[in-house]
């Protein structure tokens, strides 16, 4: 009785060791959304305590989904909107947290990072349309913060144009958005008031 009652008090403390982990799925066929990926990851890696999965949409499991304590996806912009391959991945992190039991995505956070050709190819459409997925679902959504300091809907990049490619601006804007994602989560996680 003395173990069961101990185990209980210090249940806040084994949660708190726990890490926090943080799935980054991505679709990309060019290698831009990919780059940019490895950019949100270098960002979280920032944060202690925090163990980060980093999958092609099309190979995360519904383990990886279920295991998450926050989703970020990153896709290129076609037409308008995410890729397709994103959208099924949305979708599965819907049927995976449905057929579990699960409150869907509550307790849990996204956010969404995109590459686009032109500077107004759609890039605040396609995040858009994430986010209001991630919201039905009722994950919390975290944005990114630009250099200016000012809000974003997540980290972006323009691949076309004179700068091919995702630039080192670009880059260091993914890496502040995966280090405030991953910051924010675990506050979130852990109850810690900001």
């Amino acid at each position: 009785m003395k173990r069961l009652i101990l185990l209980f008090a210090l249940a806040p403390w084994i949660l708190a060791a726990a890490p926090v982990r943080i799935l980054i799925a991505y679709h990309s066929e060019t290698g831009n959304t990919e780059t940019l990926a490895k950019s949100v990851r270098e960002g979280m890696a920032r944060v202690a305590g925090v163990e980060v999965m980093v999958r092609k949409t099309s190979d995360a499991s519904a383990e990886d989904i279920l295991r998450a304590d926050g989703i970020v996806l990153g896709t290129p912009v076609y037409w308008q909107d995410m890729s397709a391959e994103a959208r099924r991945f949305v979708e599965r992190v819907g049927e995976a947290l449905s057929k579990a039991g699960k409150e869907l995505g509550e307790g849990r956070t996204a956010g969404v990072f995109c590459t686009g050709g032109a500077i107004a190819s759609g890039k605040d459409l396609t995040r858009l349309s994430a986010v209001a997925a991630f919201l039905a679902m009722r994950f919390i959504v975290i944005g990114g913060v630009d250099e200016e300091g000012y809000g974003t809907t997540g980290a972006q990049a323009t691949t076309a144009g004179e700068d091919k490619g995702i630039s080192e601006k670009e880059r260091e804007e993914a890496r502040r958005f995966g280090e405030r994602f991953a910051r924010l989560t675990k506050q979130i996680r852990s109850g810690v008031p900001r």
